[in-house]
């Protein structure tokens, strides 16, 4: 932590030597900016069990819905068990139109989530464990929920700064 605030610290100051009438404003986004992504990793951790530092997201928009993978990126036995029990949970609580998890790690309603939640009905989430943790697959048919499971898989791939598709 002491490393990221001297680091912070050091890119402000460049920033502010370099960068003209508004580098300072800029610096301070930056740093805001950065002390925001630590604080969404810290509750990522918190919700799901795992440093999100050493795992890899990835939120795929797929032409019949979409796909949550999280893995861990070495071996890690009781790391990838809690991975694998988070998202089986993850699964169970949207297929009910609880997306409470994620609005605690993004400190908000999610895009798309509302939508989800009124058309769980129409929407399928499947489990799957992969290598080194697991994935939740989303399907549906209505073209509603499609489009809502595609802002909140963009809104994930953002936050997160995380991989996937997107079309």
């Amino acid at each position: 932590m002491r490393l990221m605030a001297t680091m912070s610290l050091l890119c402000s100051a460049l920033v502010a030597c370099t960068g003209g009438p508004d580098a300072g404003r800029d610096a301070a986004a930056h740093e805001h900016a950065d002390t925001g992504f630590a604080a969404l990793q810290a509750r990522g951790r918190t919700a799901m069990g795992v440093d999100q530092y050493t795992s890899t997201h990835r939120f795929d928009s797929l032409p019949d819905g979409g796909r949550i993978e999280l893995q861990r990126n070495g071996d890690d036995p009781a790391g990838i068990a809690t991975i694998r029990e988070h998202l089986r949970g993850i699964a169970r609580a949207f297929s009910t139109g609880d997306f409470s998890t994620p609005a605690f790690v993004h400190l908000r309603e999610m895009p798309g989530t509302r939508v989800m939640a009124e058309r769980k009905d129409r929407i399928r989430y499947t489990y799957a464990d992969l290598p080194r943790g697991g994935e939740v697959r989303i399907t549906t048919a209505d073209a509603e929920a499609l489009q809502a499971i595609h802002a909140f898989m963009a809104a994930q791939r953002g936050e997160h700064r995380a991989g996937g598709e997107h079309p």
